[in-house]
């Protein structure tokens, strides 16, 4: 009970700091720094970019918080390119204490350091990387996920036991299969299918017969009940 109410406070404490609006642009000049986490759509995230950058202020800093996209390519809609970064943070973002920080050959390094500061400030642990795909973190689970997938998949061993096997001997608090339905399938398609036109060759990067399968029937993991894995 006494949980239930902290945690109740906590949230109504946190919301009273928050101000919302739906027109961006109204609000950006004022704004010391964009961080922005909408869909994963680098046409989307462009034409929201290229018109903040027309009402933003010049020291207004602009983060894109993609798993996937590289930041380059994003920061290239704005005038302000050596004011842009990665800032990415992993789901769920109260929970995990790690960010990314991720600096482009046309980032300054006074906002490196800006980001690295406001992520200390806000209790995590930020490490750097260089705009290279999936950055740290993904960088190494995707490959690993789809590895996972593709021993199931030769019928090499069963989803369960893939998933034990990593729980009980490499000691993840989440076997792949496990994580793939907590991702979101659609999500973890739609990463590997761009890393995949970047690096054809990649055997890692190869279309998936079972994840596909999955997508189509709309069975994207624990958000739709069903994935992998079904969930009550």
């Amino acid at each position: 009970m006494e949980q239930t109410v902290a945690g109740g406070e906590f949230v109504a404490k946190t919301l009273s700091s928050i101000l919302t609006s739906t027109d961006a642009a109204s609000v950006v000049h004022s704004t010391d720094l964009v961080v922005e986490a909408i869909v994963e759509d680098l046409k989307v995230k462009n034409e929201l970019f290229k018109r903040l950058d027309k009402f933003a202020a010049e020291h207004t800093i602009f983060a894109s918080n993609t798993s996937s996209l590289q930041i380059t390519s994003i920061a290239n809609a704005t005038t302000r390119q050596d004011r842009f970064a990665g800032l990415h943070f992993f789901n769920p973002v109260p929970m995990m204490k790690l960010v990314e920080v991720i600096k482009t050959p046309m980032t300054s390094q006074k906002t490196f350091e800006s980001l690295m500061d406001f992520s200390k400030a806000l209790g995590k642990h930020p490490i750097s990387c260089k705009d290279t795909p999936g950055f740290v973190v993904n960088h190494l689970l995707l490959p690993f996920l789809m590895n996972a997938i593709q021993l199931y998949e030769r019928g090499d061993a069963s989803k369960e036991d893939i998933d034990i096997g990593l729980k009980l001997g490499a000691g993840h608090p989440m076997g792949p299969f496990e994580l793939l339905d907590y991702v979101g399938l659609d999500t973890i398609k739609f990463i590997i299918e761009g890393w995949h036109e970047m690096d054809p060759q990649n055997p890692y990067f190869q279309p998936s017969e079972s994840l596909n399968k999955l997508v189509a029937e709309k069975k994207f993991g624990k958000k739709t009940g069903e994935g992998f894995y079904k969930y009550k």
